[in-house]
């Protein structure tokens, strides 16, 4: 589809669908990302190599699948028609093709093994123009892609599990996994009594003179239970451990993991999320007995990186359909996206999404120089305030840019009321608000330099409100930690403000100065974001028309 003019309007005033294009090169704001993190070659090779995904992200094929995976949810087979246990979940062909598609793509844990320089932030952007498109299957690549840096914790176990996660190879159904030509994982962590209180769980087990260990207790809450290996936390004799769970045992064998039923979310529905009991579960120790919530917690960072890549993504997929939608309907005399209203939404949409795909690429930058003492100190408070932040501006912005296409967003097939429902569920999974706010209030009491790394960070825009609002969040962080019963309590607004201020940043460094300026002017020096499209008036018409405009995908 080629679009010589964005504006053009059909005679029945309908948009065309916005298929057929590249979903990379069309995007300015995740093309000025790529570059602000990559080498000095400005981007151009991991660009290049992100080529035949763009073309794939924006495809009639690909939203195709997309839709029809969510059509046709996933369906629990506990027993075969003799009545043997086989616990098993069947998919519709879409979602094998969704999945056969993002892992061929290096989505999954590819990034892990690759020779690339900036491999993470290579497979960041991409994780961004991808799932947008169908954000359920991203679930299972992303918990493969958090379960290699786990494995560090034992190198017998790294050396036999982290080349089949890093596979580009989909490989479904269950068999021995050693001999499968790519691996899936998932994370059980989650128990009825405790939920985020893992410390709490109850799951038993027990160890064997083989020196494996066995299972028995259940999981409240684990994703994506056809994948072919678990990480799970269970009560050890030496304390709560962490274990991996194949989903065969390596005689060939279905390993004894039941699946009770599969939960009726309210988005995420292509993608199974089941409640799981183990009876005896086969399960080998990762890492030393009593240590499972520090040897897990390399997973929790990289999920958590997910989620903020995740959310950037439904923001640019739901900025992008209100963006077209806005510039190929008119409406009172004129097309609707030239309408001041309408313009001054879009333009604040779009401020909101280009803050969050800039700090989401920050932060896979970030990954791919695990060993700067910089990097260490800046991931350890940035994570747990992005996942907080971007995570929770994701609703909003979902339900504002499906009320662009009015009626028409309503309705299943615009592919807008997916992007609602979907919306929220980042902010829960690993770790809800508060568990990220308060987070980010414990990094900055345990970690000075983790809060110093933050200040230096926003230290490099070199603008003068920037540096006021970060001297004001260090008096904020001084008084919560004076009184930490009332800090509890300002851990919200802290995490909001370092997000926000961070973005700003990054901003103002790496984005047009009409980007920057109105960012600035309307989220740290403006007062109450309510309400989107009620830019300040020092954002004027001229400069929310260019946001608009870079906002707008040009097939």
């Amino acid at each position: 589809m080629s679009h010589a003019d964005p504006f053009e309007r059909s005679p029945d005033n309908q948009p065309p669908p916005l298929e057929g294009y590249d979903a990379i090169a069309s995007d300015a704001a995740l093309l000025d990302a790529i570059r602000a993190q990559a080498p000095e070659g400005g981007g151009a090779e991991i660009l290049a190599s992100l080529r035949e995904l763009g073309t794939a992200a924006g495809s009639a094929e690909a939203r195709e699948h997309g839709r029809l995976a969510n059509a046709h949810p996933p369906v629990l087979r506990t027993a075969d028609r003799f009545g043997l246990r086989i616990d098993e979940v069947e998919f519709h062909p879409s979602w094998h093709w969704m999945l056969r598609t993002g892992v061929g793509l290096g989505l999954a844990g590819a990034a892990w093994t690759s020779d690339e320089p900036d491999a993470h932030l290579r497979r960041a952007a991409g994780f961004v123009a991808w799932t947008g498109i169908e954000p359920g299957h991203a679930c299972p690549m992303t918990m493969t892609y958090a379960a290699v840096p786990a494995l560090a914790a034992d190198p017998a176990q790294a050396a036999r599990w982290t080349a089949l996660l890093a596979s580009a190879t989909y490989d479904p159904g269950l068999r021995e996994p050693t001999g499968k030509a790519g691996l899936l994982a998932g994370m059980g962590m989650t128990e009825k009594q405790g939920g985020s209180d893992v410390r709490t769980n109850s799951t038993v087990a027990t160890a064997r003179s083989s020196g494996d260990y066995t299972l028995r207790g259940h999981k409240w809450f684990t994703s994506a239970p056809m994948n072919d290996l678990f990480f799970v936390l269970a009560q050890a004799p030496g304390g709560l451990s962490c274990f991996v769970v194949p989903r065969v045992r390596p005689d060939g064998s279905r390993n004894a993991v039941r699946i009770v039923r599969l939960k009726d979310k309210l988005g995420n529905r292509s993608n199974a999320s089941a409640e799981l009991e183990f009876e005896d579960a086969h399960a080998v120790r990762l890492g030393e007995e009593g240590r499972g919530v520090r040897t897990i917690i390399e997973m929790v960072a990289a999920t958590r990186l997910d989620c903020v890549l995740g959310s950037a993504a439904l923001m640019r997929r739901a900025v992008a359909e209100a963006s077209w939608h806005a510039a190929h309907r008119s409406a009172f005399g004129s097309v609707l996206i030239e309408k001041p209203a309408m313009s001054g939404v879009i333009a604040d949409l779009a401020l909101e999404s280009e803050g969050a795909t800039m700090l989401a690429l920050r932060l896979a930058h970030s990954v791919d120089r695990r060993t700067d003492p910089h990097e260490i100190a800046l991931r350890r408070i940035a994570l747990p305030l992005a996942k907080f932040w971007v995570c929770k501006r994701t609703p909003p912005v979902c339900v504002e840019a499906m009320e662009c296409l009015g009626g028409n967003g309503y309705v299943e097939e615009s592919g807008m009321p997916l992007l609602v429902r979907e919306s929220p569920l980042n902010s829960i999974w690993e770790g809800s608000g508060n568990v990220n706010a308060l987070d980010v209030l414990r990094a900055a009491t345990r970690s000075p330099d983790a809060v110093q790394a933050w200040r230096d960070e926003v230290a490099l825009a070199g603008a003068a409100a920037l540096d006021a609002a970060a001297e004001s969040v260090v008096d904020e962080l001084r008084a919560a930690a004076a009184d930490p019963v009332t800090g509890e309590g300002r851990a919200r607004r802290i995490a909001a403000r370092m997000a926000v201020v961070l973005q700003g940043s990054l901003l103002a460094r790496h984005s047009p100065s009409y980007v920057a300026d109105a960012f600035l002017a309307s989220r740290v020096e403006g007062g109450d974001r309510g309400v989107f499209g009620a830019l300040p008036p020092s954002v004027g018409p001229t400069d929310t028309a260019a946001i608009v405009r870079r906002a707008l995908p040009h097939p």
